[in-house]
């Protein structure tokens, strides 16, 4: 190596160390990592209360990876997944609803423990799709609630895990109807009855029965399954006798 190469690549070598000193320096300096895990719990708190989610995280991480099974621990982990949850978006409530699945697996028998599976279930309903969009997240939060009330049925969040198992139903059975009016519309009847039957059967509580009979009916009647055409425009005349679909059954029935 001829001397000017020999000097620059020393000139570069000793770069390189004093980045990589400077570097570590700042590493060791960083004042979150000189916090104790109360102390950096309770940093994270006051961020939280402040609704700083994102700037809470990295003092609740901390608090956790220092003493993961402390209390101070266990309570800066659900707190990880508290902010992910109450800043929201798609990727967050995915997170969220790791984080907590994370706590459930940890500490399973945790005071806490219906709490966090009411977190879980409400951290896939609020990813859940208009009616007529695909709704895996709808059963998923389902069977989350559903769960909730099977192994907590007294708990404080029975009462609110109930009534989102009524809006999630209401949700689902709302997209069997339209999945088979879709249906009925582009000349497929089979599909449409098998779409029409599970709404009817599965969800007997759904509001608008009587706009599903009266397409059941008419799915019946594209298929010339004349018999139960008319017990089903029957039915909803009968059931519904105040029905504004009443009026859309044809008057030459089957």
């Amino acid at each position: 190596m001829n001397p000017t190469w020999r000097r620059r690549f020393a000139v570069l070598v000793a770069t390189s160390a004093l980045l990589a000193a400077g570097c570590g320096s700042r590493g060791k300096e960083d004042p979150l990592l000189r916090l104790s895990a109360a102390e950096s719990l309770a940093e994270g708190k006051q961020l939280l209360e402040r609704k700083r989610y994102s700037a809470a995280r990295p003092y609740l991480a901390h608090a956790f990876e220092i003493e993961p099974n402390s209390a101070a621990g266990r309570e800066a982990l659900l707190l990880v997944a508290d902010s992910l949850f109450l800043e929201g978006g798609e990727s967050n409530l995915i997170q969220a609803e790791a984080k907590y699945r994370d706590f459930q697996n940890r500490f399973p028998t945790s005071d806490r423990a219906p709490y966090v599976q009411f977190q879980i279930a409400s951290a896939l309903a609020r990813r859940i799709d208009r009616p007529d969009r695909d709704q895996a997240a709808s059963a998923k939060s389902l069977l989350a609630f559903e769960e909730l009330l099977r192994l907590y049925p007294t708990s404080e969040y029975a009462e609110r895990a109930s009534e989102e198992i009524r809006r999630v139903r209401r949700g689902l059975a709302e997209h069997e109807f339209l999945v088979g009016r879709f249906y009925l519309r582009y000349g497929l009847p089979i599909a449409a009855v098998g779409r029409l039957e599970t709404l009817l059967t599965r969800y007997p509580e759904y509001p608008e029965r009587d706009k599903a009979l009266l397409h059941l009916g008419l799915a019946y009647q594209a298929l010339q399954r004349a018999d139960e055409a008319r017990e089903t425009f029957s039915k909803l005349e009968t059931e519904f006798p105040q029905s504004p679909f009443r009026r859309k059954i044809p008057r030459s029935r089957p």
